[in-house]
């Protein structure tokens, strides 16, 4: 994946690539364990990387992991809610939506007159999916760039369903 200063040129070949991560990255059953070991291992990679970061990850509206790193705050929990709001109005990722809006030059404000304070189309939440059944919930993650938010989830996603 490219990170956000590239060039934008090219959006169909990203927004193709965050597609095919959707696909990909499913689930054939999602438990509380599961979300304790995806939290655990998205924050076992931040803490390898230095970086700071919240992680959040919630099933059918319920929450079913949340921790914050030293350094993080009351903002990231904001940015958790409204990535979540995104994936849950579009079921896709927040960072997809972040680039298909991108090229086309517009907003979720202008687009589809929803409120930027309740919806933020920035990478960093990535929806849950069951095969056969579709989105059940989010993982997001809060404090880095937005891309950098959701290579955060998908390399540990890629890790943990590939082996």
């Amino acid at each position: 994946m490219k990170k956000e200063g590239f060039h934008l040129e090219n959006y169909e070949v990203l927004l193709a690539e965050l597609l095919e991560q959707e696909s990909e990255l499913q689930f054939t059953s999602f438990s509380n364990q599961t979300a304790v070991q995806i939290g655990s291992a998205i924050l076992a990679k931040a803490q390898n990387e230095n970086k700071l970061i919240v992680v959040d990850i919630r099933k059918n509206g319920q929450l079913l992991f949340h921790a914050k790193m030293d350094g993080t705050g009351a903002g990231h929990d904001r940015w958790i809610e409204r990535k979540n709001n995104v994936v849950k109005h579009f079921g896709h990722s927040s960072y997809y939506m972040h680039v298909l809006y991108k090229s086309w030059n517009t907003n979720v404000k202008d687009s589809e007159y929803l409120d930027p304070m309740e919806y933020a189309t920035e990478g960093g939440s990535f929806p849950i999916i069951i095969k056969n059944a579709g989105s059940v919930g989010t993982i997001t993650v809060s404090g880095l760039e937005g891309h950098m938010d959701h290579e955060m989830i998908t390399t540990t996603l890629t890790k943990l369903l590939k082996s």
